[in-house]
């Protein structure tokens, strides 16, 4: 069906130059007092046109074909503003045409408006194309504004973009956090996230595989199952190689906050004034706060590094090292709290038994 489309165009263009050619072609023969010589003309031209094509109509169809994959990888939003872009840049070119063929040099003023045409044409797709980001960003605030007016009462968090990294999807504590209700707003998914999710889902390495294959798992429960809203965000960053970037990149278009687990993107973020919502210091700060003095009840389950010590962990993972617990090895005993540690790993709390202090 293509092969034939283009063989009736070339068909059409060949009747088109025939038609306006064809009675200087007969003058120039000295057959002037042919009848209808404009429409033998453009009988000659499709014919000689169409039989053309028999030599170039599959490379001409292969082209097509290849134009047209490569248009469908683009993504929507980068044809529409860089259309947007070219008709832009055109109008202005229209709008400065006519002083420019005004101009009183011969030749210059017809070429001109033509070169600055195409130049600003091609600035107008360049710049719709590469600001389409922060296109969509004014686009979108212009709406938040518009509904925030319209819908009084709704609270402003609910507009606020999370997005989320991979590492927090890989974790998974963010679909209990979300089931919750204590994240609000919309959840956004950059498609850059997803496609490494993708290349760690199909990694040779069982573990990483395993992980991958997680937190695809847990993005199908979030969207599917909560209660939360979802957006999928299809933009890319092309002149950005490294996701970290990328994600600073998106929230800073999106003034939205980065949600991860990642202690390097963490401080990138801070350096850089993005909000950062970090799974591990919400982890930290609901721990149970345990103060020195205060007893509790433990199970030892192993000595630790130092002689005589014993290691104990809370129910939320907590480890607890007992001065001379190691005689308590599998059971449980109470203990004092001496001093309580916060370190980058955690929290670590120092105790020792309530025989000994009882004893002393």
């Amino acid at each position: 069906m293509l092969k034939r489309s283009v063989q009736l165009a070339f068909a059409l263009i060949g009747a088109t130059l025939g038609f306006y050619i064809g009675p200087a072609l007969f003058q120039m023969f000295n057959l002037e007092g042919m009848p209808a010589q404009p429409y033998i003309g453009a009988v000659l031209g499709a014919l000689v046109l169409y039989l053309i094509t028999f030599w170039f109509t599959g490379n001409v169809v292969r082209w097509i074909q290849w134009s047209e994959e490569r248009l469908m990888k683009i993504p929507a939003a980068d044809t529409l503003f860089g259309a947007l872009g070219l008709i832009f840049g055109l109008i202005v070119a229209f709008l400065i045409e006519p002083p420019l063929s005004k101009l009183p040099l011969p030749g210059v003023s017809s070429v001109l408006p033509l070169l600055v045409s195409a130049l600003l044409g091609y600035l107008g797709f360049r710049i719709g194309y590469k600001k389409r980001d922060e296109l969509i960003a004014v686009f979108t605030m212009g709406r938040q504004a518009k509904d925030r007016s319209k819908k009084e009462k709704e609270p402003q968090d609910n507009v606020e973009h999370k997005i989320l990294d991979t590492s927090v999807i890989i974790d998974g504590r963010i679909a209990d956090i979300c089931r919750t209700g204590f994240l609000e707003g919309t959840l956004v998914i950059p498609s850059f996230v997803l496609e490494e999710l993708q290349h760690i889902a199909d990694s040779s390495d069982v573990l990483k595989r395993n992980r991958g294959r997680r937190g695809l798992d847990i993005l199908n429960k979030i969207q599917k199952e909560l209660n939360m809203r979802v957006l999928i965000y299809e933009g890319d960053f092309e002149e950005v190689s490294e996701v970290d970037s990328k994600l600073v990149k998106l929230a800073k278009v999106l003034s939205g906050k980065v949600v991860t687990n990642d202690f390097n993107l963490n401080k990138v973020c801070e350096l850089q004034g993005v909000k950062v919502l970090n799974i591990n210091d919400l982890a930290n700060a609901v721990k149970p706060v345990v103060l020195p003095g205060e007893e509790i009840n433990v199970q030892v389950i192993k000595d630790g590094k130092e002689h005589g010590q014993g290691v104990a962990y809370l129910d939320d993972g907590t480890m607890i090292v007992i001065e001379g617990g190691r005689d308590y090895i599998g059971e449980r005993i109470d203990v004092l709290v001496t001093s309580v540690l916060q370190t980058s790993a955690g929290r670590m709390i120092f105790a020792k038994p309530k025989l000994l202090e009882k004893a002393l």
